[in-house]
């Protein structure tokens, strides 16, 4: 695994998040109100909306555009709606945010 940098803890809202482009693409990085940080895909499967900008609670994303509920632990859609966003693991250094990404990633 190689770990690419993301941007401050301190920049991801509480309920929110921000974005970054990466190797693998847009990245969300989410914070909910215990401080948990998730890395998603910044794209909802349903039309596309960025996950970045919707509303984050307990360990679910609420996309901006048609309210979808995204598990931030499984990337899975909560039904009734039906897809999937891949997840990646973050770890955190002082202030500092990291994306855990694949070797063959870079």
């Amino acid at each position: 695994m190689q770990w690419f940098p993301l941007g401050k803890v301190s920049d991801v809202p509480s309920g929110g998040g921000r974005y970054a482009e990466t190797p693998v693409g847009q990245i969300a990085v989410l914070c909910n109100e215990d401080g948990e940080l998730f890395a998603v895909h910044n794209h909802c499967p349903h039309r596309g909306g960025p996950l970045s900008e919707g509303f984050v609670t307990g360990k679910t994303v609420f996309c901006p555009l048609h309210n979808w509920q995204i598990d931030l632990e499984s990337g899975k859609a909560l039904p009734p709606d039906q897809g999937c966003v891949k997840t990646f693991p973050l770890k955190t250094e002082n202030d500092e945010i990291w994306l855990g990404l694949p070797e063959s990633a870079s």
